[in-house]
């Protein structure tokens, strides 16, 4: 039994239906028996359960979710879009996947659960000008549904409603793509799943993936991007071999449909980065994750680290079985994890300037290729230094700021007198830029200090994207009565010295 909401007059009621499936299975066309010695790769840290495919009862027997408990989904980009109703009747639903996501059950309960993930995505159509050339790109609105991503339940996929095609809208995406993952894992597919509640925009774009091959088919690449920290995944996608008789085809691709309207695909390698963006400090240690998972049958021939940046690209790394060549000194890829878990990170220790850039993962298998690009950010923080370039009155106070990348880098001075509140000062000059052999710069910055009558507080406030929090120093400026009242003393006291020292020479 599958729970389902609809909509009632004074709220949302339950409905309960049947669901068949091995018949949703059969229509595809693709389902592939699947042994658990035939995975290769790791979802997340948590070993994955054979989920895909089986029905609830089947989910309950292997500790899919317990006995009498309903099964989930809700709060989703996927859902929203395709289970809503378009109108207002929107903004309940929305209200609805708001409330649901609140409720996060305990992680040491949380469920596997199988849910078919839905995003609205893009066909990329490729014009071809005379001579074969390529020419004008042409995106077409298509929908990709993932059919029974296994997703840990945290308690907010409440009243989750499977993909049904002929529940779309009329103002639905023509061009809709069924994809299996049975042969493949689909890590952190629950970032896809609930980008929407947590305010993530996920973009989505599928191009034809061309292959040599003798077999009639044809392949498609999917790049999905989850914006702020991913994750991001490139999944090669293939066709069924062969149409049944009397198969209807789509108007454009010309491949066959399945009865729900579908284009029918299985999912075959996938390539995941965790870190799709990455900043860290100068001097310390990183680790560019790149995972991968490919379907059984298929052999891993090579994976190659490169970085670019600048106009210019080098090899990083590059591992073929039995070989390794590190490129960069103390790169690191560990051959075990690579070929146990799919993990193919790259360690760099030491990080210098040189290392800053964007660096591409690329998984080569004897069919398919695919690859992550990761965008790897050096900073170095700035030290802060303030002093007295003289004892003038008034005095010129001297900011010095050293070590800093990148050079985007901001000075504010500011004053504060006895009792006030810090009050910003212009008229700061500066030195010349200097940077120093390991890539950090330095400058200073000067400003003319005028005491106040009760003295002055300046202070020097840098800010830098390294820091998590402006950087400020200060120092006392005595008032001038001071100044002159010392300067006396001082000149007395020489004068009396100066006088005994004659007396006892006499």
């Amino acid at each position: 039994m599958k729970r389902t909401l609809e909509r009632a007059p004074n709220g949302f009621t339950d409905r309960q239906g049947s669901h068949d499936d091995s018949q949703s299975e059969s229509e595809s066309g693709l389902r592939t028996e699947e042994k658990a010695t035939g995975r290769q790769g790791w979802f997340g840290e948590t070993p994955l359960p054979q989920l895909r495919g089986t029905s609830q009862q089947e989910l309950v027997q292997k500790g899919g979710w317990g006995e009498g408990q309903e099964q989930s989904g809700g709060c989703c980009s996927a859902w929203l879009s395709r289970a809503a109703p378009m109108g207002p009747e929107k903004g309940w639903y929305l209200l609805l996947c708001l409330a649901l996501s609140s409720a996060a059950a305990d992680p040491a309960e949380r469920q596997w659960q199988a849910v078919d993930v839905v995003l609205d995505c893009f066909l990329v159509e490729e014009g071809r000008n005379p001579g074969g050339f390529a020419g004008s790109r042409n995106m077409v609105k298509a929908l990709l549904v993932l059919r029974q991503v296994p997703v840990l339940d945290d308690g907010s996929l409440e009243g989750f409603t499977d993909f049904q095609g002929g529940t779309l809208a009329k103002d639905n995406p023509s061009i809709t793509f069924e994809a299996s993952v049975n042969l493949v894992q689909i890590p952190q597919a629950e970032a896809l799943l609930h980008a929407d509640c947590n305010g993530k925009e996920v973009t989505c774009e599928i191009s034809y993936y061309f292959l040599q091959a003798t077999e009639k088919a044809a392949w498609f690449i999917t790049n999905v991007q989850v914006s702020g920290e991913g994750p991001d995944i490139s999944m090669v996608m293939k066709t069924p071999r062969d149409a049944e008789n009397g198969a209807v085809l789509h108007p454009t691709l010309n491949l066959p449909l399945s009865p729900r309207g579908t284009v029918q695909t299985a999912v075959e390698l996938q390539v995941t980065t965790q870190t799709p963006s990455l900043s860290l400090l100068l001097g310390s240690s990183a680790s560019l994750h790149c995972g991968f998972s490919m379907a059984p049958g298929l052999v891993l021939t090579s994976v190659e680290w490169r970085r670019q940046h600048k106009g210019s690209g080098q090899m990083v790394y590059r591992w073929t079985k039995g070989q390794q060549h590190a490129k960069r000194e103390g790169a690191i890829l560990e051959p075990e994890q690579l070929l146990l878990a799919g993990d193919a990170s790259l360690t760099l220790p030491s990080l210098t300037l040189k290392d800053e850039g964007t660096y591409i993962c690329q998984i080569t298998t004897s069919l398919y290729q695919a690859q992550q690009n990761i965008h790897f950010h050096i900073q170095a923080s700035p030290k802060v230094r303030l002093s007295l370039a003289n004892k003038a009155v008034p005095a010129t106070l001297v900011c010095n700021i050293a070590g800093y990348y990148p050079l985007d880098m901001t000075v504010k001075w500011t004053r504060e007198e006895l009792g006030g509140a810090p009050v910003p000062v212009s008229g700061a000059s500066f030195s010349g830029l200097r940077q120093s052999s390991d890539g950090t710069y330095s400058i200073s910055s000067f400003l003319t200090a005028e005491p106040g009558p009760e003295g002055t507080t300046y202070t020097c406030q840098i800010t830098h994207i390294s820091l998590e929090q402006p950087l400020s120093v200060s120092t006392w400026i005595a008032p001038p009565e001071q100044e002159t009242t010392f300067g006396v003393l001082f000149a007395s006291g020489l004068f009396l010295l100066a006088l005994l020292f004659l007396g006892l020479q006499r």
